[in-house]
């Protein structure tokens, strides 16, 4: 059976790593555990490459903390962008050969919210705030809430987690 060690205890991110892998791999099970892997970035990452590299961070922590077929690490965060404030996650995948970055979609943020951001809070604090939630961040997460569900964390991390799967796939086109 395939082992995934995911870089976080976080529901939502295991469930979408242990979905995104079973169709990628054409599996009905794999084992797929958490573990509390450091990101070593603040807890609400601001920018582009402080998201990337808790990404990176956590997933190289489960290599070295853990024995598995593929290492996966989610890290979210925020940005302003010329086209205003927007929400994202990097996902960083390996194995003993190879690592993968992939990115998800951004999801424009309203002024208000990315303001309480700047100001020192973490995204699904505020969210809970705003729309009177308890702990989104391990349910639909912002993505969720701003969508009406039309979008979840847990969708948009399974497909960011599928593209990053890519060089893993067809490894042959990635090493030429």
């Amino acid at each position: 059976m395939i082992k995934i060690v995911v870089g976080s205890k976080n529901p939502v991110k295991i469930s979408a790593a242990r979905t995104a892998i079973c169709d990628v791999l054409s599996l009905k099970e794999v084992e797929c555990v958490g573990i509390n892997a450091p990101s070593n970035v603040p807890e609400q990452p601001m920018n582009t490459e402080e998201t990337k590299l808790g990404a990176i961070n956590r997933v190289q922590y489960c290599q070295q903390h853990s024995q598995a077929d593929f290492y996966i690490a989610l890290e979210g965060g925020v940005d302003q962008f010329e086209f205003g404030p927007a929400t994202f996650a990097f996902v960083a995948i390996a194995n003993q050969k190879q690592m993968s970055i992939g990115r998800s979609c951004n999801l424009p943020l309203p002024p208000v919210i990315f303001q309480a951001l700047k100001n020192g809070e973490e995204l699904g604090h505020v969210m809970d705030r705003f729309f009177n939630t308890d702990n989104v961040k391990q349910k639909q997460g912002a993505i969720g809430l701003l969508t009406n569900g039309l979008a979840t964390r847990e969708s948009v991390y399974r497909q960011a987690i599928i593209l990053a799967m890519a060089p893993f796939i067809h490894p042959e086109l990635y090493t030429q």
